[in-house]
């Protein structure tokens, strides 16, 4: 099926990719199904035509037809099993780099680059940055792009979704962990305008989620 005319952030098993343009980076929102409804974003530089994967969760065959032959990364989130199910036929079908934070990284089945906060990674002439979010996993990382347009634009696995950050199986010493590290690390140094894609479900933009962060210290989760 074809991409959604206008972005919206909004995907669902069977649907259509959703496509943003930006002026140096091109990104592709796909939902690749299975029981958690996983999504899965193809970045693809605009001045090289390289592409970067973040998470191979589900589907190699939907995101190998996604991203043809020219993917040269896979970034994965975090190393719940759902968010690298098809990383093993999509690193062998493309030779691409797996990526994934060191804490993680032991428990997913191919990685070949290791990275940690701060690091960056690139996808052509387009630079990545590396945030470290400990909670959700010991690993677990968001990737931050400043356009130079304007608007920044954050990957952030399943540590925050509109409504919350991500799910620490009621383990209080993790969801402060979390929390802490996504106020301090996200909604501190980034605007209100910066838009974040979750690894489940829609987008949303810091600006509003944040009136809700006292609520979720209150609930905590």
């Amino acid at each position: 099926m074809g991409a959604l005319v206008s972005y919206t952030g909004h995907v669902s098993p069977g649907s259509g990719p959703a496509v943003r343009e930006l002026p140096a980076l091109t990104i592709t929102k796909q939902s690749v199904g299975g029981a958690s409804d996983n999504n899965a974003y193809l970045l693809r530089c605009t001045a090289t035509g390289a592409q970067l994967l973040i998470d191979a969760a589900n589907d190699a065959s939907a995101l190998l037809s996604l991203a043809g032959s020219e993917l040269s990364t896979v970034v994965t989130t975090h190393a719940h099993g759902d968010h690298w199910g098809a990383l093993a036929e999509v690193v062998a079908a493309t030779g691409a780099a797996s990526v994934a934070h060191r804490d993680d990284a032991p428990e997913l089945p191919v990685v070949t680059r290791t990275v940690e906060d701060g690091d960056t990674i690139t996808v052509g002439e387009v630079t990545l940055e590396v945030i470290h979010l400990v909670g959700h996993t010991p690993g677990s990382i968001a990737l931050l792009y400043r356009d130079p347009a304007g608007t920044p634009h954050l990957w952030t696995g399943d540590s925050l979704f509109p409504g919350g950050v991500g799910n620490t199986r009621g383990d209080r010493t993790a969801f402060e962990s979390l929390i802490t590290d996504v106020e301090t690390k996200l909604f501190a140094r980034l605007p209100d305008s910066t838009w974040f894609y979750p690894g489940h479900g829609d987008d949303s933009t810091l600006g509003t989620e944040r009136p809700a962060l006292p609520d979720w210290h209150e609930r905590g989760w």
